[in-house]
């Protein structure tokens, strides 16, 4: 059997190797605070809000065309089903988007610069589509189209 011996010379390495990897997690975790939260957990009983908001994307073709697209963002929100939250969405391109929320009487306007906030709860498990009405397939710049996935 052979027997690991351990000299002072690497023991202080592995002591040293130990000290700065203790230390760049202590330190990464000071100035790195991970991703930021797009939704918030239930306080003193009140539902969850989770934010959204309008985004542009424009780009130009090859051959100088100009295109340009809008979007929610984030795309796809998940949910339990029957739990009750808030939906923050925050204008910030385009002048508004009136929307509505398909297989619900839900709908309404969102302008730019400004927060529309819809409570919100779903009974049926399933996908429901927040849909822009002004940018509602590609001719008009979209489709804008969010999904919330209920479970």
């Amino acid at each position: 059997m052979d027997a690991w011996i351990l000299s002072a010379r690497k023991a202080g390495m592995l002591l040293g190797a130990i000290i700065i990897a203790f230390a760049a997690y202590f330190i990464g975790s000071f100035f790195w605070k991970g991703a930021i939260a797009t939704s918030t957990a239930p306080v003193n009983g009140e539902p969850r809000v989770i934010n959204i908001v309008t985004g542009e994307f424009k780009a130009e073709t090859s051959d100088g065309k100009q295109i340009e697209a809008y979007r929610w963002d984030p795309g796809t929100i998940f949910v339990e089903k029957g739990e009750p939250f808030k939906l923050s969405v925050y204008g910030v391109n385009g002048k508004e988007h009136p929307f509505y929320i398909e297989g619900t009487d839900v709908k309404g306007v969102v302008e730019q610069g400004k927060e529309t906030v819809l409570d919100l709860q779903f009974e049926k498990e399933g996908i429901y589509r927040l849909i822009c009405t002004t940018h509602a397939d590609i001719q008009s710049n979209g489709p804008m189209i969010a999904y919330i996935v209920v479970d």
